[in-house]
């Protein structure tokens, strides 16, 4: 244990925690301006401004850059949602070229809501019982409040402990892609180690599950609804189409091998996320299109799960009438994830795990999910050790998601000591 865990450094962390309190009215502001910003994938624009504000407050010099579209034309990239024209990631950089270098990571882009079923409107932040609710306050603005608190607190109590290289990456097109984050890796935004801000409840993140998205689409024979006894509707070839991605989630969740998900019941989860088919309620539609995300063990590549996956649904549509001299199409619509993991021993998470337990007093759990981070980029293909770690929150991609104001608190004092002990080279890789 490091000299910065001892007891007589206990009057230098009494003031990093006091700088986290004074500086945390301004944080949770700053997220409020940051979740009232309806950053969906296609709009991020007005949220990265705020990011970029905020980062020139606190001292960081910032710049920004778009996403080569050629991010998007082959695994690991996802498929592009859209033109990247005029959609941003935002980089701040501190003290740059200096050695060692941490990059923090967050993403601005949020998951739509159904504003009808919310108790509020999800984009106007609403602060209720130590919770600040809004579409993106968990998932993962919140986390941004949290990395930039901690540099905020450590400027004010250390000034000298940020003394090698920061920045800190806002991307684009991490619920569908991962594009952005691919985009700035490509380019040369790395760093010796990578902290990605997700909400993951004050534990260790250390790995998740691959993550691939298809639409499935059946094409029938549209017409007026008088005939549709002799047309063919497709929305009725939907029950096999689920019935056989059904079965083949239940086929790999028990063939699962992968020790590092032992403790999650059930990682990989198929989800049918959208159904779309036909414009009138007096027209059979000529054709029926599914969502679906697909999880899948880390030792698939994507193109191996969309082989899987597109055989398991050809096969059980080969016993539909209809499907079967007609088969679906099948084709890539977003995530093409391979799955990652960092080891629970690594000196990473051993180095965030004392620091969080030096913050709360209690042991952080690690463990991996059965989702995806950015995170895969920077261990699978850069080299780059990298685990998440943020704030609590609740119902993300639900209904009244929110994020606990006091978790992010805590999470900035965790992440302030980790920062000083990196720069101080008390964090020795190995």
């Amino acid at each position: 244990m490091g000299a910065w865990m001892t007891c007589s450094e206990s009057a230098r962390w009494a003031a990093v925690d006091a700088a986290v309190e004074a500086e945390a009215g301004a944080a949770f502001a700053f997220l409020e301006r940051l979740v009232a910003a309806p950053s969906t994938v296609g709009n991020e624009r007005g949220a990265q401004e705020i990011v970029a504000v905020e980062l020139a407050r606190l001292g960081f010099d910032v710049t920004e850059f778009e996403v080569p579209a050629q991010t998007a034309s082959a695994p690991p990239g996802g498929v592009a949602q859209g033109s990247y024209v005029g959609r941003p990631n935002v980089l701040g950089r501190l003290y740059q070229g200096r050695s060692p270098s941490l990059l923090p990571n967050g993403h601005v882009d949020v998951v739509p809501a159904e504003a009808a079923l919310w108790s509020s409107k999800p984009f106007e932040p609403v602060r209720s019982d130590g919770w600040l609710t809004g579409r993106g306050a968990g998932d993962m603005k919140g986390g941004f409040a949290l990395g930039l608190l901690a540099v905020a607190a450590l400027r004010r109590a250390m000034p000298g402990a940020l003394s090698g290289e920061l920045s800190f990456l806002s991307v684009i097109e991490e619920e569908c892609t991962g594009n952005g984050t691919l985009a700035a890796c490509n380019s040369g935004v790395l760093g010796n180690a990578v902290i990605v801000l997700e909400p993951t409840d004050l534990d260790l993140l250390l790995g998740g599950i691959g993550v691939l998205w298809i639409e499935v689409e059946v094409t029938g024979v549209p017409a007026h609804a008088e005939a549709a006894d002799r047309a063919q509707n497709p929305v009725r070839s939907i029950p096999a189409l689920l019935r056989a991605l059904a079965g083949f989630e239940d086929s790999v969740n028990k063939t699962n091998g992968d020790p590092a998900f032992a403790a999650v019941a059930r990682p990989y989860n198929v989800n049918v996320g959208t159904v779309a088919a036909g414009d009138w309620a007096s027209s059979v539609p000529g054709r029926a299109t599914l969502g679906v995300r697909v999880g899948f063990p880390r030792a698939w590549s994507p193109e191996e799960a969309f082989k899987r996956v597109g055989a398991a649904v050809l096969e059980a549509s080969a016993e539909d009438p209809w499907l079967a001299s007609r088969p679906p199409v099948i084709r890539p619509s977003g995530f093409r994830a391979e799955g990652h993991l960092l080891p629970a021993d690594h000196w990473l998470a051993e180095a965030m795990a004392r620091a969080h337990l030096s913050a709360t007093g209690a042991a952080a759990k690690r463990a991996p999910i059965g989702a995806t981070t950015d995170a895969r980029y920077y261990l699978n293909q850069f080299g780059v050790p990298a685990l998440a770690y943020g704030p609590r929150a609740r119902n993300i991609h639900g209904t009244d998601e929110a994020v606990e104001l006091a978790s992010i608190v805590t999470g900035a004092q965790s992440l302030a000591r980790f920062m000083a002990a990196f720069y101080a080279g008390e964090v020795v890789p190995r």
